[in-house]
């Protein structure tokens, strides 16, 4: 099954697209525009794909869908694969860096799909609607993504009370830490 999932160029695009967009609909047109791919590869692809599972196609105003099975038996893990794989956290770390002064950038919540009290943890000085305009733009998610952003003072006085929504973020093994100038704060914590 592996082998037949990561073969081609186009597969992996195909796999990103419907991975990382789990309750989008594409058609194939759409598809070779939006991949940069010819038509008989996307279609070929699309087949091998819908062969092994992983999607599912259904017909709507005389076009055909595609969409991912949620319910294929890989789906979480090839899912958590492509989204830590994928450079979209990268991306979109350096792009909220231009965006001020980041001391401390977290990700975590609906970027790793798992619960979590915050998305975006952000230390530093940084305009929040620049921020909520960046991640309209160029992040799609099904609900509105949960922001904290405070002061490095805030944060260092959190540090030092033992502050659990800090602690918590910090200690989580799973978040990524996208950016860090705060490595003589956090000494032993992370």
């Amino acid at each position: 099954m592996l082998k037949q999932l990561f073969t081609s160029g186009a597969r992996i695009k195909l796999l990103e697209t419907f991975l990382l967009n789990p309750d989008g609909e594409f058609f194939i047109r759409e598809l070779t525009r939006r991949l940069d791919e010819q038509i008989n590869s996307i279609r070929r692809e699309l087949g091998n794909l819908k062969s092994v599972g992983l999607l599912r196609s259904r017909i709507k105003n005389r076009k055909k869908f595609y969409v991912v099975n949620k319910n294929f038996l890989l789906f979480n893990e090839l899912r958590s694969i492509l989204v830590k794989a994928s450079s979209t956290i990268d991306n979109l770390s350096k792009k909220l860096q231009k965006l001020g002064k980041i001391e401390l950038l977290v990700i975590s919540g609906i970027f790793l799909e798992k619960n979590s009290p915050t998305d975006l943890f952000i230390v530093g000085e940084v305009d929040k609607n620049q921020i909520e305009d960046l991640l309209t733009r160029e992040v799609s998610m099904k609900r509105p993504i949960k922001m904290s952003i405070i002061s490095k003072e805030d944060f260092i006085y959190r540090l030092k009370i033992n502050d659990k929504f800090v602690r918590d973020l910090l200690d989580d093994p799973e978040n990524i830490i996208a950016v860090n100038h705060l490595e003589k704060y956090l000494e032993g914590r992370v």
